[in-house]
């Protein structure tokens, strides 16, 4: 597994294996239902894992003459080294208009340039989708139109779970907690199970 950072027990002497995983939300919005819904499962890790959360909102519209006459963006290229020193990414992803949201395939579309990077950023990497939406069909569509994507990029998609949150602004309370307790068992399962994916164990 990549890219794992082992630390020592000062006391036990047991080697603990610490799991990090990038969390991207799929919405510029301060308190997006999807950046809540991260923050939730931010709060749900197992032992050993953490999950630390990213923002799009540096991240310029791709234009590939800028990328010719001027390269990478200082935005993309710290958010590729951030995915490629970590063991897996999480993406929480709305629904618009029955597809992905343009910001967050914006972003990929950076973060695949060139394409000599797409090893050290996607090849391999195990990619888990959730995602929330006040709509009642989830984000099943959107999730579903990541497939070819994620197929494209040569990433390692996590299928053992599904989330899909409707009536998001129900779910959450004015500070970002989680008012459905089984909603809030099946993050934590959800978040466990892709970190056991990560870590080999299913």
């Amino acid at each position: 597994m990549a890219c794992l950072a082992a630390t020592v027990h000062a006391v036990n002497l047991e080697t603990l294996i610490v799991i990090t995983i990038i969390g991207i939300p799929g919405s510029l919005r301060k308190e997006s239902f999807n950046l809540r819904l991260l923050k939730a499962a931010q709060a749900m890790t197992p032992q050993h894992c953490r999950i630390e959360i990213e923002s799009l909102e540096d991240i310029p519209l791709y234009n590939g003459d800028v990328e010719q006459a001027e390269g990478i963006p200082p935005a993309v290229e710290r958010l590729k080294d951030r995915i490629a020193a970590t063991d897996g990414l999480l993406i929480a992803s709305p629904e618009y208009n029955n597809a992905m949201p343009g910001v967050l395939k914006n972003a990929v579309d950076w973060l695949s340039r060139p394409p000599q990077d797409l090893g050290r950023v996607f090849r391999g990497r195990p990619v888990a989708i959730m995602g929330a939406t006040p709509g009642g069909m989830g984000t099943a569509l959107a999730q579903a139109a990541w497939l070819p994507v994620l197929r494209t990029l040569g990433t390692r998609p996590w299928f053992g779970r599904s989330l899909h949150v409707s009536a998001a602004h129900q779910v959450f309370d004015q500070y970002g907690i989680i008012q459905d307790e089984a909603l809030g068992d099946r993050l934590r399962d959800f978040v466990a199970g892709f970190a056991a994916y990560i870590a080999g164990e299913n």
